[in-house]
């Protein structure tokens, strides 16, 4: 700080802070207000944790959360399936910040449980309209040239129980099908050129090694784009529940194309018209057709905090809220957010890194007065795509589909903070 010749520079030092911050009785904190120090002997008397030597450094090996965060895990709705082999589980949306999620919070969907494989053990084959047909150890696969890439994986049934209405009582489970890592992994086109496409070749068949032989078509045009054969995510080896040892990742298109457990890649002149594409992730219409092959996951975002399960327990005054947004078609390149069920809306924040196909955070600071808010959010991407309400999605396909609902959701913020879903068409 300059100094002048009739003020001198003000200098704060560490025990100066301190002082002046009790001689104001607890100064205002941005956005919130502190208590007075004298008055929390939380902070005025000396605590266990002061006196005592804590764990050493070896006392969990591989890192663990503490204690005070046991809440923070995936969850399931047990009724949703017959059994958990062939279910899924939820990403604790509501409990995380920024855009990328932990390892072991990445939500789980099964067609045949999780399958153990050594990676000694494990093989990658490509063949069908080759030159020459292939198969790769996973030593052979560390040797190619590898790429680090954040991305969103989506469930494309995120959010499928909410077509007909609000379902689902928590962010956690109305939009928990979705997460966002950063992969490291060769280019899917590396390998095909390895083996060499031939003219013919307009089809890739991607076909996991689990119980349930998950298979799904992708097109040459694709698979030549962005796709990754992946060994690791956020770092460190994928977690059995999400491929171990080599996964598919299909930036911005539907989860169900992810194949995990990855044993083969077959090259083909047509789409295979399995299980997946056909009875299974297509959207039935109104009219009775389907509408097939509808891979990309539009721009969508939802409101996390505050949220059913995440409640406002402060009381009036300061609100951060806070949400995802994404969109497979690219970057997000705005959200606004309505206090009043869509009647009015404001521009949020967006903080962090902005990536092409991955989730983008967002934030709006307010100040609550406890009058009961209609919380709503919308993404509008990069190249113009915006996210519709229900009525608008409803009206363009009808009820019957349970894939691909990006439609905006409405939180019911009650006088006394607690939070409900709702619907506002």
């Amino acid at each position: 700080m300059m100094e002048t010749k009739d003020k001198p520079a003000m200098r704060l030092d560490r025990r100066g802070f301190l002082k002046a911050g009790l001689a104001a009785g607890g100064a205002a904190a941005l956005g919130g207000s502190a208590v007075a120090a004298e008055s929390d002997p939380l902070i005025t008397e000396v605590q266990d944790w002061n006196r005592y030597l804590g764990a050493g450094v070896q006392a969990a090996p591989y890192g663990i959360p503490s204690e005070y965060e046991a809440e923070v895990v995936r969850r399931d709705v047990e009724w949703l399936t017959a059994s958990t082999e062939s279910s899924i589980n939820f990403t604790p949306l509501h409990e995380l910040d920024g855009i990328i999620t932990p390892n072991g919070l990445c939500f789980e969907r099964h067609h045949g449980g999780v399958a153990d494989i050594a990676p000694a053990d494990h093989r990658l084959m490509i063949n069908g309209l080759v030159d020459k047909p292939l198969v790769f150890t996973m030593q052979d696969l560390m040797r190619f040239p590898r790429e680090n890439r954040v991305y969103f994986l989506e469930c494309a049934a995120n959010s499928g129980m909410e077509w007909r209405g609000a379902q689902l009582n928590g962010c956690q489970y109305t939009h928990g099908m979705v997460h966002c890592v950063m992969y490291t992994g060769v280019p899917l086109k590396l390998l095909l050129e390895e083996a060499g496409v031939k003219t013919n070749g307009k089809w890739v068949l991607a076909e996991g090694a689990d119980a349930a032989a998950m298979t799904r078509s992708i097109p040459m045009e694709k698979a030549l784009d962005d796709c990754l054969v992946a060994f690791k995510m956020n770092g460190e080896a994928l977690r059995p529940e999400q491929g171990y040892p080599l996964r598919l990742c299909v930036p911005g298109w539907e989860g169900n194309m992810w194949v995990k457990w990855l044993r083969r890649l077959e090259v083909g002149d047509q789409p295979w018209h399995q299980r997946e594409e056909t009875s299974k992730y297509t959207d039935l219409l109104a009219n009775g057709k389907a509408r097939r092959f509808t891979w990309v996951m539009d721009p969508k975002s939802v409101i996390t905090s505050p949220s059913p399960q995440k409640p406002i327990t402060h009381g009036k005054g300061a609100l951060v809220i806070s949400g995802l947004a994404w969109s497979g078609n690219g970057k997000i390149s705005r959200v606004d957010v309505s206090l009043d069920g869509g009647r009015n809306w404001k521009s949020a924040r967006i903080d962090g890194p902005s990536l092409s196909k991955s989730l983008h955070r967002f934030y709006l600071d307010i100040e609550w007065d406890g009058s009961p808010l209609l919380l709503q959010s919308r993404a509008l991407d990069e190249h113009g795509f915006y996210q519709p309400t229900k009525n608008a999605l409803r009206a363009e396909r009808g009820e019957n589909s349970i894939y691909h609902n990006n439609s905006i959701q409405t939180w019911h913020v009650k006088a006394d903070g607690t939070v409900e879903n709702v619907e506002v068409s």
